[in-house]
Order: structure tokens, then C-alpha cells, then sequence
């Protein structure tokens, strides 16, 4: 016989945006149920905590949605945007900082304690967390569950869906959810990494000699954008903050067949000026070593101009052009799995102001697996954070009724 139960609410998913909505629930009195499908909640999110858990951006509110660029997002993030994001760390004992990025951390630089007293909050506070529970989708009004104790249903007031997107699905973000939701008449946009690395046909040299160089200080354009800051050579391409910070248009540039990419090698450097250095006699000096001791370009850097444009000989121009925009041949985006998030979920026009789903009433939906996507920076959690709340308040509206 399958075990049925009833709850006034429901939390599916134990992430951050899933958290968030139940601690809302719970202080409102309403006892919520998280139910999480892997052996320990906020994988994901412990996970983001080992580079040191960059949980907002110090930035003015109009900045933080320009950044995240979901107009539906912003009454949310209006609602709980970074100094709340702030605020609430602080009030949970995990003391914060804004670093010289403007990126605000825990002086911890660790996810873990912070998640260990937020769950313990949430228990004091009456909620209830199960493990290893992964929602299948609905039978009638019912959720069903497959559990370590066999089916389950869960007849719920409020449900509130914080499944995550589907980069990282080891941790738990398999976007196992959508067919579910699919059936029940919801739309999903499709899914496409998003925050992620690309991928470059390097010569055996540059790949064994330069995988894993950090590049510091370049910029990188495309299509009239033009971010600056520090990347990593990796054995298939490209990855790290410069690349992510433009790796949508990047991405989508790549799918319509046209991804002029540039790398600045020099930025804050004039052309001229490059040029000018270059153009001295180099004697019996390598090309190399002319390089390094006329504009101190060396290393990596000399390794992805020597690569990427190898027909330049003593032509200082040319040189100084190529330093300045470097055509970047970028093949793909790496896959899903290695994303840092997700593009694409459930449609906008599938959800009221409220994040209820149109087509099941008192069915919410919150985080990744809404249908937006920001750079990393602080904003993903952020926005996951502010839809979870956003949610959850409404849920509880929803259960006084």
C-alpha cells in the first residue's frame, strides 16, 4: 500500500532558493517540508563555497538587475537584493566583507558553516527535511516521490518547486523535473550552459606546456561588449571570471554562427605605443625575449600570441594589432554538466507575479529552474536567494487564505 500524506507546505529541493522559501514558511508558524532527492542538501552550493562563496555584488540595486538582466526578476531583487542578502548572512553568525571586486564574501570563505546554522535555524523553527526524496511529478493533486522506503504521496496546500537548473547534475541540478512539468502543460525553454568555458583546437605545444597558466589583466570583446579581468588556459580552451562574464553572448554568437571574439592582451596600453616599443632594433635578441624586455609581454600571454597569430615575424604593427585584438577562434561551449549554471527553464509566460505556475494553482516555482541567467559575481545566488523568498511569501499568503 503507498503511504499518503498532508501537508500545508511543500518545499521540493534543498538548495539555496528552496531554503529560502522555507525559512519564510517557517516564520510564518507553517512547519514546511523540504524534501531534497540526493543524501545531503545545497550540494551545489557547498560546492560554489570551496572558491569562497561569493553571495552578492556591493553594487547599486539598478546595477544588480542591469547585471542580471530579467526584468521579472526585479521587484525580487527589489525585495532582497544585496544588503539583504547582507543582513540575513549577518543574522544567521556568519559575519560578511565586501572584497576589492566588490564581491561580498563570509569571512569564513567557507559555504559550510553557513549552511549549518541555516539548517539549524530552520529546524528550531519547525521545518522538516528529508533525504533521498526526488519527486516524480503528480498523480491527480498528489506529489509522488520515490523514496528509500518505496512510493509516496504528499497531498500539499502549497508546493513549492526549487529543482535547480541543469549544470552540475552530479550534485543534484539534473533538470530531472521537466518532463514532470511538461506534462502538466508548462513550457521549458531549453537548457544551454551558461558561466562555462570554451572550447579551442590548441597545438600539442600550447597544451602541454601552458594547461592551467592563469592569464592576469586582459579583455576580452564581442559584438560591441567588452569585459576585463583574468582567465585560465585549460587543455581543451578557455574558462575562468573574463570568459564567464561574457559567455552568453559568446554562446549565442557560436549558435548563429557568427563569434568574432577579441583578446586584449594589453589592456590600458595604446596601440601606438605597443607598436613604437616593437618597432626598436631587437639584434641578436630572440623575438621572445624582444618581447619581454620592449612591452613586458612574456609567458602565457606571449604563448597566445605566438598560437593564435604565428605569421607576424618582426612585423611591429601587425604585432601591436594582434595584441590588441586577437582573434580568439572559440569552437563550443563546454558541456552542461561543467557549467556554473543554466539558461533556460520554465517560461516567464508560464508563471503569475507570484511564481505560481498557471497551470497547477498553488504550485510555485523558484531559482534555477525559472528561465534567466546572470554572470557570476554574486548574482546567481543572489537571485536565487530573492525568487525562493519571493515564493515562499506568497505560498504563505496562499495557506491564510
Amino acid at each position: 500500500m503507498i503511504e499518503r500524506e498532508e501537508r500545508s507546505a511543500v518545499v521540493i529541493g534543498a538548495g539555496p532558493a528552496g531554503l529560502a522559501a522555507a525559512e519564510v514558511l517557517a516564520a510564518a508558524g507553517l512547519r514546511p517540508l523540504i524534501l531534497d532527492a540526493m543524501p545531503s542538501p545545497a550540494r551545489k552550493f557547498l560546492m560554489a563555497g570551496k572558491s569562497g562563496l561569493n553571495l552578492a555584488k556591493d553594487e547599486p540595486p539598478e546595477a544588480v538587475k542591469a547585471a542580471i538582466g530579467c526584468a521579472r526578476l526585479d521587484p525580487m531583487l527589489d525585495a532582497f537584493g544585496t544588503e539583504a542578502v547582507k543582513i540575513w548572512a549577518e543574522g544567521l553568525g556568519e559575519p560578511v566583507f565586501t572584497g576589492s571586486s566588490r564581491r561580498v564574501f563570509p569571512k569564513a570563505m567557507k559555504a559550510s558553516p553557513l549552511l549549518r546554522k541555516w539548517l539549524a535555524r530552520l529546524d528550531e523553527a519547525g521545518a522538516e527535511l528529508r533525504r533521498r526524496w526526488r519527486w516524480t511529478g503528480w498523480r491527480g493533486d498528489d506529489l509522488v516521490f520515490q523514496t528509500p522506503g518505496g512510493e509516496r504521496t504528499i497531498q500539499a496546500r502549497t508546493t513549492i518547486l526549487a529543482l535547480g537548473g541543469a549544470s552540475w547534475p552530479r550534485l543534484g541540478s539534473d533538470a530531472g523535473w521537466v518532463g514532470a512539468l511538461e506534462g502538466a502543460g508548462a513550457e521549458v525553454a531549453p537548457f544551454r550552459p551558461a558561466n562555462m568555458g570554451f572550447d579551442l583546437d590548441w597545438s600539442p605545444y600550447l597544451r602541454e606546456r601552458f594547461a592551467g597558466a592563469p592569464v592576469k589583466t586582459a579583455a576580452l570583446t564581442i559584438g560591441g561588449r567588452r569585459a576585463q579581468g583574468d582567465f585560465v588556459i585549460s587543455e581543451t580552451g578557455l574558462e575562468g571570471s573574463l570568459i564567464y562574464a561574457l559567455s552568453a553572448p559568446i554562446r549565442d554568437a557560436l549558435a548563429a554562427g557568427d563569434a568574432d571574439v577579441r583578446l586584449d592582451l594589453a589592456p590600458g596600453r595604446r596601440e601606438g605605443d605597443l607598436a613604437a616599443r616593437l618597432a626598436r632594433p631587437r639584434g641578436k635578441a630572440s623575438r621572445a625575449n624582444h618581447l619581454r624586455k620592449t612591452i613586458g609581454l612574456s609567458g602565457a600571454k606571449a604563448a597566445l600570441l605566438r598560437e593564435l597569430a604565428p605569421d607576424l615575424a618582426d612585423d611591429a604593427a601587425a604585432t601591436a594589432q594582434a595584441i590588441k585584438s586577437l582573434p580568439l577562434p572559440v569552437q563550443r561551449p563546454r558541456p552542461i554538466a561543467e557549467a556554473i549554471s543554466s539558461a533556460g527553464g520554465v517560461a516567464w509566460g508560464c508563471v503569475d507575479d507570484d511564481l505560481m505556475l498557471t497551470v497547477r494553482p498553488g504550485v510555485f516555482a523558484a531559482g534555477e529552474m525559472l528561465d534567466w541567467e546572470a554572470p557570476t559575481g554574486g548574482y546567481l545566488i543572489t537571485a536565487c536567494l530573492a525568487t525562493g523568498r519571493w515564493a515562499g511569501a506568497a505560498a504563505r499568503r496562499l495557506s491564510a487564505t
